[in-house]
């Protein structure tokens, strides 16, 4: 009874983590600049894998045919899942930064510039 409840919520992570996929695939075809394309790519990678990482481990869990290999499998799962939602954003922002101190691409319009107050000092 509990398995099949843990599994019906793994796999509603599942379908979570496939329409925050699709969202973020229409946020990178729709936005106009790189910083907007890039946040709608770390909210597809953090939310897109995240939530579908923690479904398979649930259903890892609950299932008997894996036999005991199943908490290895859930467990690595889930330490996966914490590793890219820890790791994600900080890439996401070595991107960013980059970007706006090569000048390559200017966010418009553009309220407050930090950076180049820094600069300006």
């Amino acid at each position: 009874m509990i398995e099949e409840i843990v599994r019906y919520v793994g796999a509603a992570l599942l379908v979570l983590g496939t329409f925050i996929n699709l969202v973020g695939a229409i946020g990178l075809n729709r936005f106009k600049n790189f910083y907007l394309r890039l946040h709608a790519a770390t909210v597809s990678t953090i939310g897109g894998t995240f939530y579908p990482l923690l479904g398979l481990a649930l259903i890892s869990f609950s299932t008997k045919d894996l036999g005991e290999w199943r908490f290895f499998m859930g467990g690595s799962l889930v330490v996966a899942a914490f590793v890219l939602l820890i790791l994600a954003p900080a890439g996401s922002h070595a991107l960013a930064r980059a970007t706006h101190r090569t000048s390559v691409s200017r966010p418009e319009p553009i309220i407050a510039d930090h950076l180049e107050e820094d600069r300006g000092r």
